[in-house]
């Protein structure tokens, strides 16, 4: 069983606005509303993908009750702890007509200590029965950064594979928390080693530097593909996966396309490069309709075999 951690839950929805601009007044074309948070869209991937997986995190008010009932709507297995305040609603603006998106997210709900005991307390009973925990995106409001590092930690205690998927103070906590796998985009990397990368030298020596940081293994997703340091038979392999150009009509959650294909292709055993492989095939995929979470499995298929990854000498540091 795979578990996604999702305590900044969402609706999101995604707007298509042709030739959008600040100021005026616009109609939209085509309008989603999907429930969401990054935990919540690598879950409906890995359902799409065949693997089984629970869904956890907060919920409240009416934004909650659409989310949970969402959820119970595409039978993805869920179990949230409904906490006082109203969960959040994202909005994502596409300019179909020249490839902009314009996101707009809600700084969620404040979390009290009794919920948050609360919900430590179920990530710990699910995560008895799991192989992997996933804890993905922001954190709500009245919450340490240090928390993912802690469950974390617990988490671990448990012989359960852990993998985390966020930014900023929450991030550079939990990679000191020794996570199996961090999956950070160039933005998030480049401010958790706290340099711009300006070649593929300075991406290869980023993805060594993040696990350097405590991570065991650190994949940094790019718009071709990702860098990824990872141990293979437990040693560190460093790998360039790339992925030629495909029509893009949103970007939006294609990271978390990317970590679900990867995931998935874990828990069913298969080998590290091809996990690489195939997680990059879904976040390339992904890319081609409006609203996170969403992937068609055919198309990953065929894209599969145009994704390339070739081993990469490690830094002298690492060798």
């Amino acid at each position: 069983m795979i578990i996604t951690v999702t305590l900044n839950a969402a609706i999101d929805k995604s707007l298509s606005v042709p030739s959008f601009r600040l100021g005026r007044r616009h109609r939209t074309t085509e309008r989603r509303a999907l429930a969401g948070g990054k935990g919540v869209n690598v879950a409906r991937m890995l359902k799409t993908l065949g693997q089984p997986v629970i869904a956890t995190g907060f919920a409240g008010g009416p934004t909650g009750s659409q989310i949970l009932a969402q959820l119970a709507e595409e039978s993805i297995l869920h179990d949230f702890v409904r906490i006082r305040e109203e969960s959040r609603t994202n909005t994502s603006v596409l300019d179909p007509t020249t490839g902009e998106q314009t996101e707009i997210n809600e700084q969620g709900p404040s979390v009290g200590a009794d919920e948050l005991e609360q919900f430590r307390d179920k990530l710990l009973y699910l995560a008895r029965g799991a192989a992997i925990v996933v804890f993905a995106g922001s954190l709500p409001r009245g919450v340490e950064p240090e928390l993912y590092a802690q469950l974390l930690r617990e988490v671990r205690k448990l012989d359960v594979m852990t993998v985390v998927d966020t930014d900023g103070d929450p991030l550079r906590h939990a990679v000191r928390a020794e996570p199996d796998i961090v999956t950070p985009n160039v933005v998030e990397a480049e401010e958790l080693v706290g340099h711009e990368f300006h070649d593929d030298g300075d991406r290869a020596d980023a993805v060594h530097e993040i696990v350097s940081l405590g991570a065991r293994s650190a994949i940094m997703t790019t718009s071709d593909g990702c860098w990824a340091q990872v141990l293979v038979d437990s040693a560190p392999r460093l790998y360039r996966v790339t992925v030629p150009r495909v029509e893009s009509v949103a970007t939006v959650g294609s990271g978390d396309a990317f970590l679900a294909g990867y995931i998935a292709q874990r828990y069913a055993g298969a080998a590290v490069p091809e996990c690489l492989r195939f997680g990059v095939a879904c976040g390339a995929e992904s890319t081609g309709r409006m609203g996170a979470g969403l992937i068609d499995v055919r198309a990953v298929g065929r894209l599969l075999a145009d994704v390339q990854a070739r081993e990469v000498e490690l830094p002298a540091a690492v060798r």
